[in-house]
């Protein structure tokens, strides 16, 4: 054996041995941030193809981690993390060949602008951000070479990304930050001035055909329509754009390749939300409860189940409703803080 993989295998061992249990961890040597890698520590380079993973939250999606994996080309996979959980290491290796899975405990601005740990990131056929509080996120990584080094992998090198629950939510354009506390859709609803609604327009991350999207998670579990409806309500009046919605549902995931085109993976379902232009809320304001009503057709929505296959069909890149397949269509609309939907039983243009 060489000394050169005498030095790769007693690398690769003193990191699985940093690696703690259910959470716990410890940097490893040399290499800031890291809280653990399996496999090989020497970099590859395998033949990539983009694609962007929404998932929902509330456990993994094995079909949507199968599908990056195989768009990795089994190359090495980065995590990130703010709340040192290495779990997705064992859970990622075991789901496909991979060269190397490496999580990176980002917890601070100085570590976000590590050089070593944006070349680690850089580095990657896979980054997957993992849940936890999104406000830490953007506290910590917005506008650092972190950043840059995922919108890197995003926008020029085009690997798969994905990212769970506040993984998920910093990966649309538009997004909500979850900062003091978490906003409940019967507040919001009923004065979308609230102080937990605090929503920021494409100054994070850049994932393609996600520029007009604002995403949210555990959708139907949590009952978060209501506040999702809010979100897009407060970005008409405020900033006078129409944004568009994405939002999948606990342990599903909605998977969007380099053409734009999506599908469905995982137990529940994921909802498509469209906004008209010149449709917007009739009433917006502080202290009142939201109303857009627009005689019942105020949003259009495209609901479609998840399968372990990956199930329908969905233009993300176009929101072309032609184009949507497998799924179900709504009306929704908010009557005096109240959301009401309704099943259409054809295409709505």
């Amino acid at each position: 054996m060489t000394v050169r993989k005498i030095l790769r295998v007693f690398l690769t061992l003193t990191a699985i041995c940093y690696l703690g249990h259910n959470g716990s961890a410890q940097t490893v040597p040399g290499r800031p941030a890291s809280i653990g890698i399996l496999g090989d520590t020497a970099d590859v380079v395998t033949p990539v193809k983009a694609g962007v993973v929404l998932i929902g939250g509330g456990g993994n999606v094995n079909s949507a981690f199968r599908w990056m994996i195989d768009r990795s080309g089994g190359g090495d996979v980065v995590v990130l993390t703010a709340s040192g959980n290495g779990d997705y290491n064992a859970e990622i290796q075991a789901l496909g060949k991979v060269n190397s899975v490496e999580t990176l405990n980002i917890t601070s601005r100085e570590l976000a602008d590590n050089d070593t740990v944006a070349r680690i990131i850089r580095n990657a056929e896979m980054l997957f951000i993992a849940g936890g509080d999104q406000s830490r996120y953007m506290n910590n990584w917005r506008g650092t070479k972190t950043n840059a080094a995922i919108n890197y992998l995003l926008r020029e090198k085009k690997v798969p990304v994905g990212g769970t629950s506040a993984g998920c939510a910093i990966l649309s354009g538009m997004y909500y930050s979850g900062e003091g506390s978490s906003a409940v859709s019967g507040v919001v609803l009923s004065n979308p001035y609230d102080t937990t609604v605090k929503l920021y327009n494409n100054d994070f991350l850049k994932a393609p055909y996600l520029q007009q999207v604002i995403s949210d998670q555990h959708y139907l579990k949590r009952g978060r329509e209501g506040r999702h409806v809010t979100f897009m309500s407060r970005i008409i009046r405020d900033w006078r754009l129409y944004p568009r919605g994405i939002a999948p549902d606990e342990k599903t995931a909605v998977a969007i390749d380099e053409h734009g085109m999506a599908k469905v993976f995982g137990v529940s379902k994921a909802c498509f939300i469209f906004t008209d232009k010149g449709a917007g809320p009739e009433q917006c304001m502080a202290g009142k409860p939201l109303e857009w009503n627009r005689r019942g057709h105020a949003l259009r929505v495209y609901e479609i189940a998840g399968s372990d296959e990956g199930n329908g069909s969905f233009s993300v890149a176009d929101f072309s409703p032609a184009k949507a397949s497998g799924g179900n269509w709504y009306w929704w609309w908010v009557e005096n803080g109240q959301l009401k939907k309704q099943a259409s039983d054809h295409l709505i243009k």
